[in-house]
C-alpha cells in the first residue's frame, strides 16, 4: 500500500508562486498525497489563491489542497509544525514534507526525497553540496556564508549531511512525533536533523539545484546584514547542539 505523504507549505506574500507550486506538485506525487497550504494572511492574499485553486481540485471523495489561514500567529518554523501537526494527528499522514514557496526547490525533485523514504530512510533532504546539487538562487556572498555554515556543522555535528540548512525535507511520522520543530527561521533544520541523527533515526540526502526566486521578495535577506543577523542564529544553533550531552525527543501530542 503506499504512503500517505502530506506536504506543508509555509506561504507569506507567494500569490504568484502558490499556485503553480500546487498545480506541479499534484502533477509529479502520486496518491494518496495532499498537499497542505500553511499561509500567515498574506498582504497579498496569497490564500485567496489557494481557496481557489482547492475549489478547483478537491472533490467530495478526496481533499488535495487544504488551506490554514493563521490570523493571530505567523513565522516559518511554527508554520511549518502547524502543518506538520494537522498532517499527522488530524489527517493521518505517514510522511511529511515541506519546501520554500517560491519555486527556487523544484517540485519535481520531491519524488527523490520519498524515494529514500521508501528504501529506508527516516528523513530526506534535498542537499545542494553533494554531486549534482547546486545553488545556482544566491550570490557568492549568500553562498559563501551557506558553505561556510554548512561544512562548521558537518564538522561539529554528527550524521551524513552535508546541506543542514537545507529546509527541502521529507521524514516519516515517528521522528516528527519525536521531535518538534525549534527556532526561529531556518536553524530549526539543522536542530531537526542533528536530534534525528542523535536519536537514531536514518538521515539521507538527495541532490537538487537551488534555483532563483522568479517573483516576489526574498524572506532570506536583501543585503549582508541580514545574512549575517540569520548566520548568527545558525552558528548558535550549532554550537549548542555540539555541546548537549544528548538529544532526545517523546511523542507530542497536538
Amino acid at each position: 500500500m503506499p504512503v500517505f505523504v502530506c506536504t506543508v507549505l509555509p506561504t507569506y506574500n507567494e500569490r504568484d508562486n502558490i499556485e503553480p507550486l500546487i498545480r506541479r506538485l499534484l502533477a509529479t506525487v502520486e496518491p494518496p498525497y495532499l498537499v497542505l497550504v500553511v499561509d500567515d494572511d498574506s498582504p497579498d492574499k496569497t490564500w485567496q489563491v489557494v481557496e481557489a485553486v482547492a475549489a478547483d481540485v478537491n472533490t467530495p471523495a478526496a481533499e488535495r489542497v487544504v488551506l490554514i489561514r493563521r490570523q493571530d500567529e505567523s513565522g516559518l518554523t511554527s508554520a511549518i509544525q502547524r502543518g506538520i501537526d494537522e498532517a499527522i494527528h488530524r489527517y493521518g499522514a505517514e510522511a511529511v514534507s515541506w519546501m520554500d514557496c517560491d519555486l527556487s526547490m523544484p517540485p519535481e525533485d520531491l519524488p527523490q526525497l520519498l524515494a529514500l523514504l521508501d528504501s529506508g530512510a527516516d528523513v530526506a533532504v534535498g542537499s545542494r553540496w553533494i554531486a549534482g546539487g547546486a545553488d545556482v538562487a544566491h550570490g557568492p556572498v549568500a553562498r559563501g556564508l551557506s558553505w561556510v555554515i554548512n561544512r562548521s556543522a558537518s564538522w561539529l555535528l554528527p550524521g551524513p549531511v552535508t546541506d543542514w540548512t537545507s529546509g527541502f525535507v521529507a521524514a516519516r511520522a515517528p521522528v516528527l512525533r519525536a521531535f518538534r520543530l525549534r527556532g526561529d527561521y531556518g536553524e530549526y533544520c539543522i536542530d531537526l536533523l542533528a536530534r534525528s541523527v542523535q536519536g537514531g533515526f536514518r538521515v539521507q540526502e538527495a541532490p537538487y539545484r537551488c534555483l532563483p526566486r522568479q517573483t516576489g521578495a526574498s524572506k532570506t535577506g536583501v543585503n549582508l546584514w541580514d545574512y549575517l543577523v540569520k548566520g548568527r542564529k545558525y552558528v548558535g544553533t550549532i554550537v549548542r547542539l555540539r555541546f548537549e550531552k544528548k538529544c532526545t525527543g517523546q511523542e507530542d501530542e497536538m
